[in-house]
């Protein structure tokens, strides 16, 4: 059984316009990108900052925080 639209002619296109370069239109929107983490106080996953307000190499590095995940939001 085919995987539907995983096959055929939509996923030919898909990656010809990515050869071709065509992605530029379909960049990210701007906005911030969060630091989520877990830390000794909070063991759960949460926001911990701005990337750029803290880093997470030197969070992690410290032992600061753990678990550490990068993460765009829109602008609202």
């Amino acid at each position: 059984m085919g995987k539907g639209y995983a096959e055929g002619s939509a996923v030919e296109e898909r990656l010809a316009a990515l050869e071709r370069g065509d992605e530029s239109s379909r960049q990210l929107a701007p906005g911030r990108t969060a630091v989520y983490g877990s830390t000794e106080d909070d063991p759960e996953t949460h926001f911990i900052g701005w990337l750029g307000d803290v880093d997470p190499d030197d969070l992690f590095a410290s032992g600061a925080a753990w678990g550490l995940q990068i993460v765009r939001r829109n602008k609202n």
